[in-house]
C-alpha cells in the first residue's frame, strides 16, 4: 500500500507529512481471505470483545467445519440453534446465515469476481446483506481486497487521527474529512492507515504535534 509513488503524493499534504515521518514506512498487507469468510469474521466480532470474539469464532468454526474455514453450505447446514451454542448471538446467527445464503448464490463475490467490481458497485451489493454496514464493507475493502483508495470517513479512529494531526479541539466531521481526503486520491488507504496509526500514538503519548503544520 504504501508505495513510493503513494507516499510522494501523501506528502504534500504538510499534515500526513509530519504523520509520515513520525510513523514511518506504512506496513499495511491486506489478508489472503475470500470476502464471505471476511465478512463471516466481521460479524462475529461485531459489539464484542477480541479474545470473546475469536474464542465464539473458533467454536462455531469447529462445528461447521473441524478441517477449516467453513464453506456457505456447510454454514447452511447446521442450525440457528446450534449457531447460538456456540456464542452467537440471535441476530449474528441469522446474519451469517444470509452472508452463506448470498455467496452460495454468488451475490457475495469470491476474490476473482471482486475484481471486477469498482469499490462503489462493491459497497452497493454487500450492504444490502443483513448485519453489514458501510464501514464493514471499507474495512474488506482495505484489509481484504487490499483497494488502494478508500477513506472510511465514519471510522472513529481515522477522524480521531487527523484531529490529532492537524491538532484540531475536535474531529471533523465525516462529510468534511471526506471533501478534505479528496486531495489524497488516489492513496486514500494508505492515508487512513496512517491516521489510524496517529491515533495509537496519541493514546500511549508517543505522537509529537508538529509546532508548525
Amino acid at each position: 500500500m504504501g508505495t513510493p509513488e503513494a507516499l510522494k503524493h501523501l506528502r504534500r499534504d504538510p499534515i500526513l507529512k509530519a504523520v509520515i515521518r513520525q510513523v514511518g514506512p506504512c506496513t499495511l498487507k491486506p489478508a489472503r481471505r475470500q470476502p464471505y469468510e471476511a465478512l463471516v469474521r466481521a460479524i462475529a466480532h461485531q459489539q464484542v470483545h477480541g479474545r470473546a470474539a475469536e474464542a465464539i469464532l473458533g467454536r462455531f468454526i469447529a462445528c461447521c467445519c473441524p478441517a477449516g474455514f467453513p464453506a456457505p453450505e456447510a454454514v447452511l447446514a447446521v442450525t440457528p440453534e446450534q449457531m447460538r451454542a456456540c456464542g452467537l448471538s440471535a441476530n449474528k446467527a441469522l446474519a451469517i446465515r444470509d452472508i452463506a445464503e448470498k455467496a452460495a448464490a454468488g451475490i457475495v463475490p469470491t476474490r476473482a469476481a471482486a475484481r471486477k467490481l469498482t469499490d462503489a458497485e462493491l459497497i452497493e451489493r454487500l450492504v444490502a446483506l443483513r448485519g453489514v454496514g458501510r464501514w464493514t464493507v471499507e474495512m474488506l475493502l482495505i484489509f481484504t481486497l487490499g483497494r488502494p483508495d478508500i477513506l472510511p470517513v465514519d471510522d472513529f479512529g481515522v477522524r480521531e487521527g487527523y484531529r490529532v494531526a492537524a491538532g484540531l479541539e475536535a474531529q471533523p466531521k465525516p462529510k468534511e474529512l471526506a471533501a478534505i481526503g479528496e486531495a489524497w486520491g488516489p492513496f486514500r488507504t494508505t492515508a487512513a492507515w496512517y491516521f489510524w496509526r496517529a491515533a495509537d500514538m496519541a493514546k500511549d503519548g508517543s505522537f509529537r504535534q508538529p509546532k508548525a503544520i
